[in-house]
């Protein structure tokens, strides 16, 4: 566990993000942030029956089937969503080949979709975790609130090295009773296997069903592929294991990128099947264009 940084520098740094991310906000994300989400916080209030030009995905075929004639629901729409962030601060978010560690993107794109909640009236929470929930910002609005949950996701120094999003998404459905709008955002580094693999899956599925579950995947090209600089000693952050590589030898370096490749393409595929909208962010590139596609397409869209 590193020690905590003054906490000058982080409120600095947070400040910095906000007044940033504001701008690519109010210019190019609010109006598809609301538009994702119509009709996502809505009360039923009644049927009644269809007329030509109605949505069609309105149709209540229980009631349709009964009577013999279309009916549709109609609804109220509430005045507020909630959102919840479920960010991951465990060791790998760290690594960054560029000048933006994992750690300090997710703060950026929390602040984008904080900010654009907040546009709307929105409530915005916070889920902080590694292999275990580290904190807990319980759902406010305003804007003072942002600048306290990217604070949080900077400052925040974690117990614990390891992830666990299964967890976190088992807490977020303990805590949340009604349907919520939550994005993990996070480069999805689990150890433990197929098992693993498994039950975040599971975990993806079942939080899907409750609510409205994106996953915003960061991830980095450089970790796919290993410099030829010779011999190196790489750790990995999250379980300590240490191991030794000639990285001038070709085949060491083939076998590593075919094996990270192969976690990354089978992670790609979990997170596309789990029915999960997917934010595909690489690190290396500019983000808002990602965020811009997916709010601009349907849930789940390609990114």
């Amino acid at each position: 566990m590193q020690p905590n940084p003054p906490l000058t520098n982080v409120l600095e740094k947070a400040r910095k993000i906000e007044l940033r991310t504001r701008k690519a906000v109010e210019e190019q994300l609010a109006g598809g942030y609301r538009s994702v989400f119509r009709g996502r916080g809505m009360d039923f209030d009644e049927v009644r029956e269809y007329a030509p030009g109605d949505d069609v995905r309105a149709i209540d075929w229980n009631v349709t089937a009964r009577s013999g004639r279309p009916f549709i629901k109609k609804f109220l729409e509430e005045r507020e969503l909630t959102i919840l962030l479920a960010v991951d601060i465990s060791a790998s978010g760290d690594f960054g080949s560029g000048e933006t560690s994992k750690r300090e993107l997710a703060a950026e794109i929390a602040s984008v979709l904080a900010l654009a909640a907040m546009q709307s009236r929105d409530k915005v929470g916070l889920v902080l975790f590694s292999d275990r929930v580290e904190r807990f910002i319980p759902p406010r609005s305003g804007h003072g609130h942002v600048l306290r949950l990217v604070y949080e996701i900077l400052g925040t120094q974690p117990q614990h090295g390891g992830t666990d999003i299964a967890g976190a998404l088992d807490f977020i459905n303990t805590i949340t009773h009604h349907r919520t709008a939550v994005f993990v955002i996070s480069d999805f580094h689990t150890h433990g296997g197929k098992e693993a693999g498994a039950s975040l899956t599971h975990a993806l599925e079942l939080t899907g069903h409750r609510h409205d579950l994106t996953a915003v995947w960061l991830h980095d090209p450089h970790e796919l592929q290993l410099p030829d600089v010779g011999v190196i000693t790489m750790e990995d952050a999250e379980t300590g294991e240490v191991v030794e590589l000639d990285t001038s030898r070709k085949k060491v370096r083939r076998l590593f990128r075919d094996t990270a490749m192969a976690r990354h393409d089978e992670l790609r595929k979990r997170l596309y099947s789990s029915g999960a909208g997917v934010i595909n962010i690489d690190v290396a590139k500019e983000y808002v264009p990602s965020l811009m596609r997916f709010f601009a397409g349907p849930k789940g869209r390609l990114s």
